[in-house]
Formats: C-alpha cells, structure tokens, sequence
C-alpha cells in the first residue's frame, strides 16, 4: 500500500498517478493501492472535450481547476471531502481476466466491502459505478497496457454537490436515462448516507480492509521512490501542468480560444 500525502497541485497529484502505474509496470515498485485528494477540482477523461463536458466559467467563478488524466471515461468533480483511490497491477495481474471491465468489477466488490463496513448498503453496478440505492457514490475508470493494469475511482464522502452540479455540463437527456432530473437526484455522499459527520481516515480504513479481503492480501505502507519522484516532476512538467495536455485533443472546438484564456486563469494558482 503507498499513501500519498494531500497535495493541493491537481496536476501534480495525477502526474504521480501515472507514474505510479508506470513504476508498477516496470517493476520497480510491487502492486500499489494509493489514497489521495484533491480540493476543488474537475478531472476529465483523456479523450473528452472541455467544452462539451464543463462548464469552464462556473469552473473559474468557483476557483475549480481542471485536468485531464490519462485514463478514459467521463468527467469527476474532487475536493476536500472526496476520497481517490487507485490500484496498479503488474501484468499479468490477479484479476482473473486480466482487464479493465474485469477490473472495474473487482475492485467494485473491494470498494462495496469497505463501504459495508461503514454500514452502507452499497452496491457494484456495470460497467463502472458503486451506486446506493438509485444514487451514485463512486465512479472508475482505467488504463490497460502490455505491461500493467490500472484501476482508479473517486468516493463522494461529504463533497459539495450544489458546487459539482454547477460546474459539470450532465447532458440532460443522460439524466433522463437514469430517471433523474437532476445531478443532485442522482449522486449522493456517504456522509448523507450514514447521516453523520464521517472523517476521512475512517472510510479509508474501511476501504484498506475491503481491499485486503477481496485480493487476500494485507498491505504494507510505503513512500514513492525516487524513480517515481522523478518521473512524476517530468511528467508535472511537460505534461499535466501544459495547456496542450489539458485542453486535449478537441481543437478545432468554436469555443478552443476562450477555453485557452480560462485555463490559464485556472491553473495560475498552482501551489507548486
């Protein structure tokens, strides 16, 4: 097990997360499960355009910065009261499979065992989402390459949902699918859940535990190495901290000149 302690530098914290994945790949650090944060932050898919899936002026009225990771699917909203967490497998890995949705599978049932700790009625539901009830309280999304497998997701433990719903573009017609109206009718926090105020340390032990006894492991705490140190600073710096990676590959985008001028805004503030 690697924890990470919280950085406020969005980019930084998904340069590490690539590197991570990396090192585990090349096998210079064992399988790694990692929990992190972010604060005020929209993470969007490699593959997705700013424009159609973030509202970027709510984003800079809210001081909500944004980057894109390296791994697909759709866009999350991170801060303070949202717990990350990501695992990185060596191939070939464990999962019996050995492959996203398998992944997003397994690491489900891990993520819905710690949950149930807590006394959440949890639940995995294909392809890739943790849901109480009707609600949504977790997403994931992942990379697979020749040499590792790499599953991560995001938990809604108290984050702020009037914020996230102002500030991501939910088409309407997606929420009409789910038989919502609403971004808030369709995600939910575990704080709301239990209905009490709930520390962060204690859905992250119960999440350690549900990932020990879904893959019979027990965990070890760790620190990145510096090869890892070194590669995450190349990676901030040539890649998750530019404007090309973030702005992605959507570039002949009507709005690509305005999203240039708000992502500068943005991203002005890093902390490092």
């Amino acid at each position: 097990m690697l924890e990470v302690e919280w950085r406020e530098d969005p980019y930084y914290n998904m340069a590490v997360e690539e590197a991570l994945a990396l090192a585990v790949g090349e096998g210079i650090a064992p399988n790694t499960l990692r929990f992190w944060r972010n604060d005020n932050t929209i993470v969007i898919g490699c593959f997705q355009c700013l424009s159609l899936e973030i509202r970027l002026q709510e984003c800079l009225k809210h001081g909500v910065k944004v980057v894109r990771r390296f791994t697909g699917g759709g866009a999350v909203y991170h801060d303070a009261q949202n717990l990350n967490y990501a695992i990185s497998f060596k191939r070939p890995s464990p999962i019996s499979r050995d492959d996203v949705l398998e992944g997003y599978r397994v690491v489900g049932r891990a993520v819905v065992r710690g949950l149930r700790r807590l006394g959440v009625e949890a639940n995995f539901v294909p392809v890739n989402d943790i849901q109480i009830g009707e609600r949504k309280v977790s997403g994931m999304a992942g990379a697979l390459t020749t040499k590792f497998l790499f599953i991560h997701g995001c938990i809604l433990v108290g984050s702020n949902i009037e914020i996230l719903s102002k500030v991501l573009n939910v088409p309407r017609e997606k929420l009409e699918a789910k038989g919502v109206g609403t971004v808030r009718a369709r995600v939910t926090t575990i704080r709301d859940e239990v209905g009490r105020d709930i520390s962060m340390d204690e859905v992250k032990d119960a999440l350690l535990r549900g990932f020990e006894e879904e893959f019979h492991v027990e965990f070890e705490p760790g620190e990145l190495t510096k090869w890892e140190l070194d590669v995450a600073e190349k990676l901030y710096r040539k890649k998750y901290a530019s404007i090309e990676w973030n702005l992605g590959p959507c570039r002949g985008c009507p709005e690509k000149d305005r999203d240039i001028h708000i992502f500068k805004e943005l991203s002005s503030t890093s902390t490092r």
